[in-house]
């Protein structure tokens, strides 16, 4: 049976010593889909995906990728045909010329898209003859992407991909990971960049202290997220809001604050006959779950 997801964890864990940069991660990313990894920097993002590509091994836990067991050794192998990584430094030879580094990866693959590397070479404006030490960093970025998008993986993971771009190599990154996911590539992409997320991303998974903190849609967010902001004549009943749906919960004087996940309108008729005399809700962005999910009070 075919599975829908592309990478499955089961409480995946990494420490190193005492620190325990992933702690019993159970993540699920779709097939056929843009998903963001968002988290701040240090979160566990970078360790998770080195677990998931076999690159360090679990201290505890277990992971599936394209439905092959991540800690098996000739299991991994395999599922490594079928993935393309590019990395935060985007480590390339820099001895080599783009042509070189073209031509010797390619040798590596027999079902390489000739036509796509042909395509991406000209919509990248690749120097064909330049060295890759000479090259910036948005170029290396370009080439990093093509040597990946040639191979039409399955999967394709990037980590921190516009790390240091400018605003046109951003936007350029952008399109092509749109355009690999209509190819039908599932894309997995760690960041910090809250908008470039937002812009592209199906799903967002926000990982915080190497935990997996929230789960959703983008379509989730838009249609159910919503802040709900009352006000009462008096202390609160902050206990008495046993009500599905709520996230968050935030006293302030007379004032609750509310971070709903569903369930919105049964939010506001308990606020209601609680005798809230004001009520206000309004959509949330990313921007704000995020925010919400990693900044605790005092930080």
């Amino acid at each position: 049976m075919n599975s829908p997801w592309a990478i499955e964890t089961h409480g995946l864990t990494k420490r190193y010593g005492d620190l325990e940069a992933v702690h019993s991660l159970n993540l699920r990313v779709p097939m056929g889909q843009i998903t963001g990894f968002l988290g701040r920097n240090g979160a566990g993002k970078s360790t998770t995906i080195r677990m998931l590509l076999g690159m360090i091994h679990p201290t505890s836990g277990t992971g599936l990728m394209l439905g092959k067991r991540i800690e098996d050794p000739d299991e991994n192998r395999e599922m490594r045909r079928n993935v393309a990584y590019v990395a935060e430094d985007k480590q390339t030879y820099a001895y080599m010329t783009v042509e070189q580094m073209i031509r010797f990866t390619k040798s590596f693959y027999s079902d390489w898209q000739t036509e796509v590397e042909q395509r991406l070479l000209k919509q990248y404006q690749l120097p064909w003859r330049r060295k890759v030490k000479a090259l910036s960093k948005g170029m290396r970025t370009k080439l990093a992407l093509l040597l990946a998008l040639a191979r039409r993986p399955a999967l394709l993971i990037l980590d921190e991909p516009s790390e240091g771009l400018d605003p046109v190599s951003i936007e350029e990154l952008l399109h092509s990971l749109v355009a690999a996911a209509s190819d039908g590539t599932t894309v997995f992409f760690s960041s910090h960049q809250i908008a470039e997320v937002e812009r592209i991303a199906e799903r967002v998974c926000i990982i915080d202290h190497g935990a997996l903190a929230m789960d959703f849609s983008l379509d989730q967010l838009r249609q159910d997220y919503r802040r709900v902001t009352l006000g009462f004549s008096t202390q609160p009943p902050q206990e008495e809001f046993r009500v599905r749906g709520i996230e968050r919960m935030r006293t302030d004087g007379r004032q609750i604050t509310l971070l709903v996940s569903s369930n919105a309108d049964a939010v506001t008729e308990r606020a209601r006959s609680l005798a809230a005399v004001s009520v206000d809700v309004a959509p949330v962005s990313l921007r704000e779950i995020f925010l919400e999910t990693v900044v605790k009070d005092g930080q």
